[in-house]
């Protein structure tokens, strides 16, 4: 039945896909316009190039119930059932039980950020203890610092970490002296020296997990009205207590929750946007400061979402109106990364220590707990050379 539905889901992808396409002019990778999107509200027109008329809204609603329908009658019941068979196997926790980071997104008024707008919940947790969520400032250059002593990047001086808006990135291969293989094909690592293309991201010096176990934990620590009742659903469901969150289990089946409470916001949001046409706002944009003359020729800022892997931030320095330094610190920078100067293990190495393998070479639980991150090792890291050459060509069996 689970098979089923997942070939099931994977068609049924491209429908959801086409929300993004309208609104976007086509996918992957969507022409959004800075503050606004490529398709003007057009209720009148006709054809897709009349902009957003009445057939495409009407289109993106449909798909936004079938969506919904899909997650709640399929998606999590499959959760469930599957999960009774697994609520004993509460390995791949890591960092989730005791440190968990979420910038919060998702405003229900635009460009408000503050926390108490912010739909999806913000702060850290430190040592587990969720009886206190500490605000995070994105700002601070004492908050969130990336680190590379395990890294493969040179730092002037690689006893500090750097803000993002300092960020370095300078390119440092070398294979420490245990490490066995050459450079193109290493066969094993030196843990004690540089092993890794991810920089090591701190947030006042922890080590922490993002994605939606790490929201869903924080909300719930905050007594988050509708992530507290879904939680406290599957815990009844499963008949478990409220440490086995802290799971490959526990993150598999926030996602899982998530998919249906991003479901629901979607609704909300597209009776917004419906109630603000008929109202005659067709507005998509703000357009205040669209006059480049209006710039100033020094700035910096960050720009931050939870992407469906956890916290993204971007960082940007602008000097004499040009690009100075561009820092991205993506989800997988954060759960993917080496050790710190301290020693400090990310959430993927964290969540891997003392996991039970039945069969060594077939270690299909490491792999179902690195699969709970849904890792994307290609987001936090970019490799090429000055001149284009291929660096280095992976076959895998």
């Amino acid at each position: 039945m689970a098979v089923t539905h997942y070939l099931e889901a994977l068609d049924f992808q491209k429908e959801i896909m086409k929300i993004r396409t309208i609104f976007g002019g086509k996918d992957p990778h969507p022409n959004w316009l800075v503050g606004g999107v490529p398709c003007p509200i057009n209720v009148d027109g006709v054809g897709s190039v009349g902009g957003l008329n009445m057939v495409n809204l009407n289109q993106i609603s449909s798909i936004i119930e079938q969506s919904r329908e899909f997650i709640k009658n399929v998606y999590i019941p499959d959760i469930l059932a599957v999960a009774q068979f697994y609520k004993g196997w509460l390995y791949g926790g890591g960092l989730s039980g005791s440190n968990v980071l979420a910038y919060g997104d998702i405003p229900d008024r635009a460009n408000d950020y503050s926390p108490s707008n912010l739909m999806m919940p913000s702060g850290a947790i430190i040592n587990g203890n969720l009886k206190e969520v500490h605000e995070v400032d994105l700002r601070n250059p004492d908050e969130i610092q990336e680190f590379v002593p395990h890294s493969w990047y040179r730092y002037a001086d690689e006893s500090r970490g750097l803000h993002p808006w300092d960020g370095v990135t300078e390119p440092n291969f070398e294979l420490g002296p245990d490490a066995r293989g050459s450079s193109t094909n290493i066969e094993q690592i030196d843990e004690a020296a540089k092993y890794s293309w991810i920089k090591a991201p701190r947030w006042r010096g922890h080590a922490m997990e993002v994605g939606p176990l790490a929201r869903y934990v924080i909300g719930y620590a905050q007594g988050h009205e509708e992530i507290t009742e879904q939680i406290n659903f599957v815990l009844r469901t499963l008949d478990v207590p409220v440490d086995a969150l802290f799971s490959t289990l526990g993150r598999t089946a926030a996602r899982a929750l998530e998919a249906d409470w991003a479901g629901d916001k979607m609704r909300y949001f597209m009776d917004k946007l419906m109630a603000n046409i008929k109202a005659g706002d067709s507005n998509t944009a703000n357009v205040d400061n669209w006059d480049p003359s209006t710039w100033p020729a020094e700035a910096k800022g960050v720009g931050i979402s939870e992407a469906p892997r956890g916290a993204l931030g971007h960082w940007i320095r602008i000097k004499d109106t040009r690009i100075d330094n561009y820092q991205c610190v993506v989800p997988t920078t954060w759960n993917g990364s080496p050790r710190d100067n301290q020693g400090n293990i990310g959430a993927f190495e964290a969540s891997l220590m003392n996991t039970k393998v039945a069969r060594a070479e077939e270690p299909v639980e490491i792999l179902r707990t690195l699969h709970s991150f849904d890792p994307c090792l290609a987001c936090s890291t970019h490799v090429m050379s000055e001149t284009g050459k291929e660096l280095a060509k992976v076959k895998v069996r």
